[in-house]
């Protein structure tokens, strides 16, 4: 369950992520307005990253295991 949620948020930051982006593109929004959705958007951004870089992390362990496996 606890996976489910953590691609579920994931998935969820992403598409926030990329509705932030849409918006700045868009060029409609007052400058405090953008920095404001920019600095989100950067938040977003960092979780997104850390969540990529344990399943990277998770991946590598894997294959790894996997490795180790054949020669025994």
């Amino acid at each position: 369950m606890k996976k489910e949620k953590e691609q579920s948020g994931f998935e969820e930051n992403l598409n926030q992520l990329e509705a932030i982006v849409l918006k700045l593109e868009s060029g409609k929004l007052k400058l405090d307005e953008g920095i404001i959705i920019y600095e989100e958007g950067v938040k977003l951004y960092q979780q997104c990253r850390k969540r990529l870089i344990e399943v990277e992390k998770k991946i590598t362990q894997l294959n790894e295991s996997l490795d180790e496996n054949e020669f025994n």
